[in-house]
């Protein structure tokens, strides 16, 4: 019985070892993926993303304890940043959900983004097949803080939360750098800090400056002080809120459609550039345009140009 048959039963172990071949870019893998993504879609997944120490990990340590006593089997990805030594992931989100280790109906998995921008590994929708093709019931993709790219996180998510503190920048930054496109549901974490309430009050009013139709959704603003677990039954609602939202006519149809664009676009893109670098690296043009660049014989610009027409002859 092969990697994917042994997913659709459930099985951990195989789930664990297409992940690993995955994120190491084992060509075989992709066999596996075809097979099991007909059987995708039935997860609900989740994102949180923020900037580093809003307490993004201990945020998503609660949503799992809270989906795990409603009987939901709950998978997580820890997108955290690169170690400059071994290019794996540091595993610092993983340190902190240590109280789900143990319970066989959450599968945590860390996630090195190897310098992919938008706060994502480039595994990300991948390992969110995964998840879902082995009977998870929520997909919780916890992202990296990078600022302005962690939109990447709305294309893979049906909510995204953004989690942010008193005291962590003023509006005109919030907004330079996207967050009110991206979020569904805003998170003031650490609400016992002075400024909370101001904090919240900003958020308000920028989104009142906002123009949404009957169909758009107004994102929601939650207070919350994760540690202590105080406001994650009102983050819940919220978020049961925004799912009820994309119910509604074909708001959830376009977000998918949107996801699978977004998914299909970034294969096509990865999948193109390894061919094309593949075959430069083989016939040793690749050194002599690099040469041909530091020296600047010719440009970037026109050797893509002509290395793209070859291809299209091809």
């Amino acid at each position: 019985m092969g990697l994917a048959e042994r997913i659709l039963q459930g099985d951990v172990r195989a789930a664990a070892r297409l992940m690993k071949e995955v994120d190491d870019q084992v060509p075989s893998a992709v066999q596996e993926l075809k097979k099991i993504y007909p059987h995708t879609g039935r997860a609900y997944v989740l994102g949180i993303t923020g900037s580093p120490g809003v307490g993004k990990s201990t945020l998503a340590d609660k949503l799992i304890a809270a989906f795990r006593a409603e009987g939901k089997k709950v998978g997580v990805l820890a997108i955290d940043p690169t170690s400059p030594f071994t290019g794996g992931a540091i595993l610092g989100d993983r340190i902190r959900m240590q109280t789900h280790a143990t319970d066989p109906g959450v599968f945590i998995r860390s996630l090195a983004t190897r310098g992919a921008m938008g706060g994502l590994s480039k595994s990300t929708n991948a390992m969110v097949h995964i998840l879902d093709a082995m009977g998870m019931d929520i997909v919780l993709v916890e992202t990296v803080g990078v600022g302005q790219d962690e939109v990447d996180v709305f294309k893979t998510a049906h909510t995204a939360v953004v989690v942010t503190v008193p005291g962590m920048g003023d509006d005109v930054q919030a907004i330079k750098a996207g967050i009110l496109e991206i979020a569904h549901i805003f998170v003031i974490n650490k609400a016992d800090r002075e400024g909370a309430d101001r904090t919240a009050a900003d958020l308000t009013m920028m989104l009142d400056l906002g123009h949404y139709g009957e169909r758009d959704w107004r994102p929601l603003v939650v207070k919350a002080e994760a540690i202590r677990g105080v406001g994650i039954e009102e983050l819940l609602e919220a978020i049961a809120r925004h799912r009820t939202h994309l119910d509604r006519g074909e708001v959830l149809a376009t977000h998918l459609r949107e996801r699978a664009r977004a998914e299909f676009l970034e294969i096509l893109k990865d999948s193109l550039a390894g061919r094309v670098l593949e075959g430069l690296e083989a016939s040793g043009r690749l050194e002599q345009i690099i040469a041909q660049l530091a020296a600047k014989e010719t440009d970037p610009y026109s050797v893509v140009e002509g290395v793209l027409k070859e291809r299209l002859r091809d």
